[in-house]
């Protein structure tokens, strides 16, 4: 095994996979994710708290970066790049991200690493997510939708068990892996994990637009 990298950390599911997927060839230092100054992941309302139990439950440390809400793009950009230089001085050569497939954000995360002397790793990229899907559920990922897009799913889906009863109830234009923004998930269990994170939902908010799962 070479290099040292780091996980670009949502708590969800493709996360995860990719986190197993690059664990076959690179030493994975550590998650990393991006915090509201309200304690909740930026990119699907998550708890930290949450987050935190994963990195316990993976044996990995959480780098966190704190952002305003809002936070504007230059903001966003200059405390990720200093979290990168940082990681970069401790010995990361690269980042791994759970993207599938949309172009636009895979060069968004390249461009953002550019001058840092960082590599950006997809290793889940361009699989088929309806195989790609079924591929998670075998290898043992076990999460629960979180955040969804009312516009693009049944809001009824947050709290649901992402699994292939969930899949087949999908609306045939839904990415099963939720990639266009239709839904986001919180991972339970999967490779790596010594023990299952406890995550309860208990209700479901209105937020920006989206439904998000309550704990």
């Amino acid at each position: 095994m070479t290099g040292q990298a780091w996980m670009s950390w949502s708590g969800g599911k493709d996360s995860a996979f990719a986190l197993a997927a690059a664990r076959g060839t690179t030493t994975v230092a550590g998650l990393h994710t991006t915090v509201r100054a309200d304690g909740e992941v930026a990119a699907s309302y998550l708890p930290l708290a949450l987050v935190r139990a994963q990195a316990a439950a993976l044996g990995l440390p959480l780098e966190t970066v704190e952002l305003p809400s809002p936070c504007p793009n230059d903001v966003y950009e200059q405390r990720t790049r200093a979290s990168w230089a940082r990681l970069r001085s401790s010995g990361a050569d690269e980042v791994i991200y759970g993207d599938l497939f949309l172009a636009d954000i895979r060069a968004y995360r390249e461009q953002a690493l550019a001058g840092t002397g960082l590599t950006a790793r997809f290793p889940l990229w361009e699989r088929p997510t309806g195989e790609l899907a079924r591929s998670m559920l075998a290898g043992g990922v076990r999460a629960v939708v979180v955040c969804a897009d009312p516009a693009r799913v049944p809001a009824a889906i947050v709290g649901r068990a992402w699994d292939a009863d969930l899949l087949r109830a999908l609306p045939g234009d839904v990415d099963p892996c939720g990639e266009n923004g239709e839904f986001h998930t919180l991972v339970t269990d999967g490779p790596g994990f010594a023990h299952p994170v406890a995550a309860t939902v208990t209700g479901t908010a209105a937020r920006d637009g989206f439904v998000v799962a309550t704990f």
